[in-house]
């Protein structure tokens, strides 16, 4: 699929088919796309946890509502001991760049033939100690991924976009 087409093909999906597993060359495909975004001064400070069996799934629900019965889901971390802070010290390449990942993971799992779902709406203290993370590791967001339940559609305002006037200044 052509890269336009692909962006415009890909929803965040609400609805999986829970019974069906994505293969592990699929998933080696999209854990490979989040492997090569670029990051601060190449810094690779991301970590992905790969989350199938049921009892990790079973955490993951304790700690947000939005699964939608994915039966895979990426934790996307970063390491905060190896970001880079800007210049000016008031912030730091750890959430942008685990965020780049994240979209190449996205992006990588609909050229792979898997849907997937941002989410954000997480306990992240609770998960990311239910998952005995390392202390140095931040939980940026999950990735649900699989296939698509039969009902499964885009949101009803997934297709609504504004004007680029009304988000591009050209100064």
């Amino acid at each position: 699929m052509e890269f336009k087409e692909l962006i415009k093909a890909r929803y965040s999906c609400k609805s999986y088919d829970g019974n069906r597993q994505i293969s592990s060359e699929q998933l080696d495909a999209i854990l490979e796309a989040g492997r090569l975004a670029p990051t601060a001064k190449n810094l690779q400070e991301q970590h992905i946890y790969v989350c199938q069996s049921p009892e990790t799934l079973a955490c993951i629900d304790s700690c947000t509502p939005c699964r939608y019965g994915a039966p895979t889901v990426l934790v996307v971390a970063f390491d905060k001991t190896n970001v880079y802070t800007y210049p000016d010290g008031k912030r730091d390449s750890g959430i942008e760049d685990a965020a780049i990942v994240a979209t190449h993971l996205m992006l990588g799992a609909k050229d792979a033939g898997v849907e997937s779902c941002w989410l954000n709406c997480i306990h992240i203290d609770k998960l990311h100690d239910a998952l005995g993370l390392p202390d140095n590791e931040e939980i940026l967001m999950l990735l649900d991924l699989g296939y698509p339940s039969e009902e499964a559609r885009p949101l009803p305002n997934h297709f609504s976009r504004k004007e680029i006037e009304q988000t591009t200044t050209y100064l």
